[in-house]
């Protein structure tokens, strides 16, 4: 028996919604009625399809973007109840997801100043941060918790510039977080859907270009697989 890939991450994702934390494969053997290993393998199979990322020694689910069940830089929290988000894109996700006003909770660069994002009303009322994309897309997932670990939060382009000459991180893209936060709510935004399937480069492509995202982080090659 297989589950498709649609029906298992949206069960996963509903679960990080209500619980806040990854659902385990006997629970989600129990929520959709098969044994565990039918539910281990499509774990796998969805990892192969960059569905999920899964612990490298139990199987566990790891990520579901936009979702952590491990500790990050980023706390988004609604109504009394909170989650961890992989970097600054998959934390406006979760908002995105949670439909509901919230706020996220980062550090500037991963360092020292904490700063808070407030999200209202379905927009941003903060002070207008930039977010910093090293990583292009075409190897975002080489190593997706590496990629998410640098999409970072920042209070000025020149302050990108600043932190990547003090890494010795590459400088990507930067953009401000507004225009982030419209694209994290198109991109998330049927992740909870039973027939949610990956976007299509040619998809994932033609988002880039609606929101402005262009240049070498965000070009992508013409290809007929999923991103």
């Amino acid at each position: 028996m297989s589950l498709p890939h649609g029906v298992l991450h949206a069960a996963i994702g509903r679960h990080f919604v209500d619980h806040g934390t990854a659902p385990s494969i006997a629970a989600l053997s129990r929520q959709l009625a098969v044994d565990d290993a039918v539910i281990a393998g499509a774990l796998r199979a969805l990892a192969d399809d960059h569905g999920v990322v899964l612990h490298p020694t139990s199987g566990e689910i790891w990520e579901m973007h936009p979702f952590s069940a491990a500790p990050t830089l980023f706390w988004v929290e609604s109504g009394g109840r909170g989650w961890w988000g992989n970097c600054a894109w998959c934390s406006l996700g979760i908002v995105a997801l949670l439909g509901a006003d919230a706020s996220i909770t980062t550090r500037l660069g991963g360092e020292a100043t904490a700063v808070t994002v407030q999200i209202q009303n379905g927009a941003v009322t903060t002070p207008e941060y930039v977010v910093h994309f090293p990583i292009p897309m075409t190897q975002a997932w080489d190593n997706v918790t590496y990629t998410c670990s640098c999409m970072l939060l920042f209070d000025s382009s020149a302050a990108v510039d600043r932190w990547c000459a003090r890494h010795a991180i590459p400088r990507g893209d930067v953009q401000p977080l507004s225009n982030v936060w419209a694209f994290a709510r198109a991109w998330y935004g049927r992740h909870l859907d039973p027939d949610w399937t990956k976007w299509t480069t040619e998809e994932a492509r033609a988002l880039f270009a609606r929101f402005g995202l262009t240049g070498p982080t965000w070009a992508l090659p013409v290809t007929t697989e999923r991103f």
